[in-house]
């Protein structure tokens, strides 16, 4: 009789340096077999089915099943529903326990609360373990229990609680030989997933000290190379998040309260997960946005006639990817010039952001239209010609994305500044105050 085994779950972990779940099914004593599940339920609701997300995603996983077969192992690689796979794979295997890392978006905690009830019906152990942040939960809190609402205070017990033990690193090649000794399993293909290839402009994994070191001197500039673009790196797990925060530490503290953040709305929608649907300060839900679809065409497609907005949206489009600066100033446009529900940017930007992070994403969303934690006070409305003066002086990054804005070719503004302001300030005012 074959011997019991145990599988690791990749998920949003792609790596095998200093993964916690790994290493704690490594140290288990029992042969480990890692998997990774193309899953169905996320994969059917993608409408691009050239999504540059599954592209990056299937090419680290590639990665992955390489480094692995390095090893004397492998990667099995599935596509469908993961309790439906992971059945599959304990009639399969003898299967003794399943360890994987946390997650904490809603579908994530649902679908783990099912994977978790499955497997105990057959009596098979569930593990999960913190990986993607270096505080989770309930890990920072005020001194009276409650979870924060506002950044800074966050950030100070964030760093009160920090010692080397959160940010010490899993040793998992220390423990490669507990890896499951097989042959090579075949890679699914992205047509066997339901995709096709796309064009990834996925930034190196290694950035250099000096961006860093810099980051607070460079990190509004959108037309040079100031930012670590990390993130999608992040998202999927591919670097350690205790690294980079022992890097930052050592380096540069804005730096660090950028990954600080990242954490800080994690907890946010554990703790409050009807921020998905709603706003997080629920009278912000009375505001009576307008629906003009025009406009909001407009805006996806960089059409709005203000160049800077219009050079955000375009390099979105054409990239997946849009400098930091750059979204506050097209969520703050779309949210204050065109009074259009934060909702429909939001739901733009998972569709094309190649870094897309619910708990991010949503948190920048509602931090421009002033409805969530932390805001953004509604009465500050970004004026585009500022920010470009500001952070864009030279026109650089404008001219990148978009060289006709001087041409007669270029729309016209599609609102007028001083107009959309006095607009937006009442329209707030009426629900805020009146309400």
């Amino acid at each position: 009789m074959t011997s019991e085994i145990a599988l690791f779950w990749f998920r949003r972990d792609l790596r095998l340096d200093d993964n916690a779940g790994l290493y704690r099914a490594l140290r288990s004593g029992l042969p480990v077999l890692p998997i990774f599940i193309f899953d169905e339920n996320i994969l059917t609701k993608l409408e691009d089915r050239s999504d540059r997300r599954i592209n990056f995603i299937h090419k680290v996983v590639t990665t992955l099943k390489s480094d692995l077969e390095s090893l004397g192992s492998t990667l099995l690689v599935r596509n469908g529903h993961p309790s439906h796979i992971l059945a599959d794979l304990a009639s399969e295997y003898r299967v003794s326990a399943v360890f994987t890392n946390h997650d904490y978006e809603p579908y994530a905690k649902q679908r783990d609360a099912d994977v978790a009830i499955l497997l105990a019906g057959k009596g098979i152990a569930f593990y999960t373990h913190k990986d993607q942040c270096v505080f989770e939960k309930d890990e920072v809190l005020k001194d009276d229990g409650r979870p924060y609402t506002v950044f800074t205070p966050y950030s100070r017990k964030w760093k009160t609680n920090l010692n080397a033990f959160h940010l010490k690193p899993y040793p998992t090649r220390q423990y490669a030989a507990q890896l499951k000794r097989t042959r090579s399993l075949p890679m699914l293909s992205l047509a066997q997933i339901g995709f096709s290839p796309s064009d990834i402009h996925a930034p190196n994994i290694e950035v250099s000290n000096d961006i860093i070191k810099n980051y607070h001197l460079n990190r509004d500039i959108p037309s040079i190379a100031g930012t670590s673009r990390l993130s999608v790196h992040l998202r999927f797990g591919v670097i350690s998040i205790r690294a980079l925060a022992a890097k930052a530490i050592a380096l540069n503290e804005s730096f660090l309260n950028e990954l600080i953040w990242r954490d800080f709305y994690m907890m946010i929608l554990w703790h409050f997960p009807r921020v998905v649907n709603g706003a997080f300060k629920p009278q912000y839900d009375r505001i009576q946005w307008e629906s003009n679809t025009e406009h909001f065409l407009a805006w996806c497609e960089g059409r709005t006639g203000y160049p800077i907005v219009d050079a955000g949206m375009r390099e979105l489009n054409a990239t997946g990817f849009m400098h930091n600066r750059v979204r506050m100033i097209v969520a703050s446009f779309l949210t204050k010039h065109l009074l259009l529900d934060w909702r429909w940017g939001e739901a733009y930007f998972a569709s094309k952001l190649l870094d897309f992070d619910l708990s991010a994403n949503n948190g920048g969303w509602q931090w421009a239209a002033g409805s969530g934690c932390d805001a953004a006070p509604y009465f500050r409305v970004f004026s585009p010609e500022a920010q470009t003066s500001k952070f864009d002086p030279e026109l650089k990054y404008i001219c990148q994305w978009v060289p006709e804005f001087q041409e007669l070719t270029y729309p016209k503004p599609i609102v007028e500044h001083r107009w959309a302001r006095d607009r937006a300030l009442a329209r707030y005012k009426e629900a805020l105050i009146a309400g």
